[in-house]
């Protein structure tokens, strides 16, 4: 099957500076770093302010301090002004990889969990609650890559599998994503592959840069309206329905000294968010990189209003809360506003105006496994998104999803009967839009379509190219 790169790749400078190296790691690095070059890239003698990655390698089971790694001390060890961004090459065996991945679907079956099955050298002692927690979401790979993550104090990893030879190779990121690449005959497509993947997630960036617009919303409206109680609601009935994972805490899975330099202390679960009419803007759930939020128990102190995207489009504008927290909203705040810019705008009984034909968003690190297609569309990304994948927070993930549901029928169409969209973001989760209902409250038409089977939701997410196959006439499959 022929991958689609994307158009937007941008040239890298990579610096190499090995760690533990074995004879695998060698032919990795002697075959990786010439098809960097192959493609446009600069492999860098020294690194210096261009620098975008800095390459290196460890051993599974290997444990380094964070005083020894990269991710942490490259800034200073290299003298530079900024932090390029760490990816460490890990080799470990077939036999090593089926026996930690049996050992954790093993452990994870077990209910109660012992803790000593979970507990591994240089991880704090809360650790076994993550990995458990994680397992259980993700399943027995997710608890790996927490594992070689925390050990290795990296988040960007590529794991070689292979005896003396690559065989394969997955690639680990923050929210968990892991598809692999597979050693064929044509080994320069193997890692060329990696190459453009590596290209693909360096050449986004976030856009997370909010700006505060316009005048303060007086307490008093902000706490008057009826979309700020929809949202607590919401946040109640989703939490019900187990659709939020837990927040993944750094400090919870390996003891390190403050991260702002390197990496959040800690990363939300997803976020929602709805229009509200009364005030033309879009009530959604703030950042969870700031403070942990807990979204099946929010407060009208978790929530923020966006009304529309900065010009530069580097991130959202917002309007403060008389009085209010004023937190900046969910990292996910332009792909939630973004793709009202391309949908019809909609009259909603007893207010003025017109307003956008997606009433609430809903984004959450879980994946479908069937749905009514009588009732609920989905949405296919465009195929290099599957491919190669982006990450969050970014404005290639926002300039996807918004291309995504630019093309649904049932939201270009507002008389459409379905009312309920979904598109599936590969290796990070899905994005479920529901349109109007003058009879529902905000977001009731998605559980209400959880619970009678019409959205299946799926803890597993999928990781490269998806398809869902009918099998009768109201229920799609995903395919294997």
């Amino acid at each position: 099957m022929q991958k689609q790169p994307h158009t937007w790749l941008r040239s890298i400078k990579l610096f190499y500076s090995p760690g533990t190296v074995t004879p695998l790691l060698d032919e990795a690095a002697s075959r990786l770093l010439p098809a960097f070059t192959a493609l446009g890239h600069t492999v860098q003698e020294e690194p210096n302010a261009d620098t975008k990655v800095i390459l290196t390698t460890a051993r599974f089971g290997e444990l380094l301090s964070w005083r020894d790694a990269l991710m942490f001390t490259g800034r200073k060890k290299f003298k530079l002004s900024h932090v390029p961004r760490t990816i460490t090459m890990v080799h470990i065996n077939p036999q090593e990889l089926d026996d930690i991945l049996t050992h954790f679907e093993h452990a994870l079956a077990r209910d109660p969990f012992i803790r000593k099955d979970f507990e591994f050298q240089g991880m704090a002692e809360t650790a076994p609650d993550v990995l458990v927690e994680q397992g259980r979401r993700g399943g027995p790979m997710l608890s790996l890559i927490r594992l070689i993550q925390s050990q290795l104090k990296c988040i960007r990893i590529l794991l070689l599998v292979g005896d003396d030879h690559p065989e394969r190779v997955y690639h680990f990121d923050l929210v968990g994503a892991h598809p692999y690449t597979e050693m064929d005959e044509d080994k320069d497509e193997f890692y060329r592959d990696i190459v453009l993947r590596t290209a693909t997630y360096e050449s986004t960036y976030e856009v997370t840069k909010h700006e505060v617009v316009g005048d303060l919303i007086p307490r008093n409206t902000w706490l008057e309206l009826s979309s700020v109680e929809a949202m607590q609601r919401a946040g109640q009935e989703m939490g019900k329905r187990k659709f939020f994972t837990d927040m993944l805490r750094i400090v919870d899975l390996v003891p390190v000294p403050a991260l702002s330099d390197a990496i959040a202390d800690q990363y939300s679960e997803g976020c929602f968010s709805t229009w509200d009419p009364e005030i033309s803007a879009l009530i959604a759930t703030v950042t969870g990189s700031a403070r942990p939020v807990d979204k099946g128990n929010i407060s009208h102190n978790d929530l923020a209003a966006i009304v529309g995207i900065r010009q530069d489009g580097l991130g959202a504008q917002v309007r403060h809360i008389e009085h209010g927290e004023n937190i900046s909203p969910s990292s996910e705040a332009v792909e939630m506003i973004d793709m009202d810019l391309v949908l019809p705008r909609v009259k909603v009984p007893d207010q003025p105006g017109e307003h956008p034909v997606v009433r609430s968003k809903l984004h959450g690190h879980r994946g479908v496994q069937a749905f009514n297609p009588q009732l609920i569309e989905f949405a296919p990304l465009d195929p290099p998104f599957y491919d190669y994948l982006v990450s969050c927070a970014t404005e290639a993930q926002a300039r996807a999803i918004k291309s995504a549901f630019s093309r649904a029928e049932s939201l270009q169409n507002p008389d459409d009967h379905r009312l309920v969209a979904f598109t599936i973001l590969p290796g990070h989760g899905i994005v479920i839009t529901e349109k109007w209902h003058p009879d529902k409250v905000p977001f009731q038409l998605i559980w209400e379509y959880m619970d009678a089977g019409y959205l299946v939701i799926d803890r597993i997410v999928p990781q490269g190219r998806i398809s869902f196959e009918q099998v009768r006439p109201d229920r799609m499959e995903l395919a294997e």
